[in-house]
């Protein structure tokens, strides 16, 4: 169940960052990073997350880096994030 939902999260989450628009270099690092670690969860799902020690620490920082000027996508970052600390990760 859990899986589905962060499935689901993340399939969110991409179509989002997909809605962003012009951005600078730095929002467009951060966008291409997260866009990453989405596709590896979406593909390999609990054991992709398990193998990137640094998934949820980039996360993290993702969801500072956004929390101002998309505070929506901000919020579903996290969400992303609770989802994979619930299952363990």
């Amino acid at each position: 169940m859990e899986q589905q939902k962060l499935r689901e999260l993340l399939e969110t989450l991409h179509q989002e960052l997909g809605q962003i628009g012009t951005v600078d270099e730095k929002t467009a690092e951060v966008l291409a990073t997260l866009n990453e670690d989405i596709s590896k969860l979406v593909e390999g799902g609990k054991e992709a997350a398990e193998n990137e020690e640094s998934l949820t620490d980039r996360m993290g920082k993702a969801v500072g880096h956004f929390e101002e000027e998309h505070p929506q996508l901000s919020m579903m970052i996290q969400h992303v994030l609770d989802s994979l600390a619930r299952m363990g990760l």
